[in-house]
């Protein structure tokens, strides 16, 4: 299911990220944000969780990852980039979708920061009750 460039497409979410991701059969360049990835991601946990996809389909080195993702902090952007990179992998080669869903990186994580209440300090704390 490519398009007329020879990309295929996979989007993922996570937190108030969102990863728009391409990749195309190439020498295992990934390039988030115009930016190697890892000058991209500082931490290990974020680059190791962005590769897991690759490692637990063992195509590392096989495709050239683009990826635009915005919003959102880096442990966000590196959910929402791994997913898109599963998604993505899935479309590619149908025989890879039951590897990543037994690895778990088709599940997206839907925990959201909860809203500040009205009347109250934040989400859950609230200003100090007097009684008198």
């Amino acid at each position: 299911m490519a398009d007329n460039s020879g990309f295929i497409w996979g989007t993922g979410r996570r937190k108030s990220s969102v990863a728009r991701v391409r990749i195309k059969k190439g020498n295992g360049k990934i390039i988030v944000n115009r930016r190697e990835l890892d000058d991209y991601f500082c931490r290990d946990c974020d680059k190791f969780a962005v590769r897991l996809p690759l490692k637990t389909t063992k195509k590392l080195g096989n495709y050239d990852i683009f990826v635009n993702v915005n919003g959102g902090g880096s442990t966000g952007q590196a959910g929402a980039t791994s997913l898109g990179i599963a998604r993505a992998l899935s479309k590619s080669d149908q025989t890879l979708t039951e590897s990543l869903r037994n690895a778990g990186l088709f599940t997206r994580d839907s925990r959201m920061v909860e809203r500040k209440k009205y009347g109250q300090k934040g989400a859950r704390k609230s200003f100090q009750w007097t009684k008198r």
